[in-house]
């Protein structure tokens, strides 16, 4: 599913037009980028909970030519799927009855 195809999703299940589902959607996605580059996370219950984390320096090896190379140490952001997400996906696919 593309962004597309998530704000036609989102304007069907709550019966709103496209353009509003797409400005939520992008109010929404920025409501979370926002928290996480200041380094709050964001729990959403049953979903789950974006966040940040740092990452030391550490040394690497090019794998064209083997030599280490130095990897500065960085802020990635973070997911870590709530359980009633877990439970969803987990779930075995029901067969279709032929």
């Amino acid at each position: 599913m593309n962004k597309t195809e998530l704000i036609e999703a989102i304007a069907a299940g709550s019966e709103i037009s496209k353009a509003a589902a797409g400005r939520a959607l992008d109010a929404t996605l920025q409501a979370i980028v926002g928290a996480v580059a200041k380094g709050d996370s964001v729990t959403l219950v049953g979903f789950g909970t974006f966040s940040s984390s740092k990452r030391a320096a550490r040394t690497g090896k090019n794998p064209r030519t083997g030599e280490a190379i130095k990897i500065a140490a960085a802020t990635v952001p973070k997911f870590k799927p709530g359980a009633g997400f877990k439970e969803s996906v987990s779930k075995p696919a029901k067969k279709k009855a032929k």
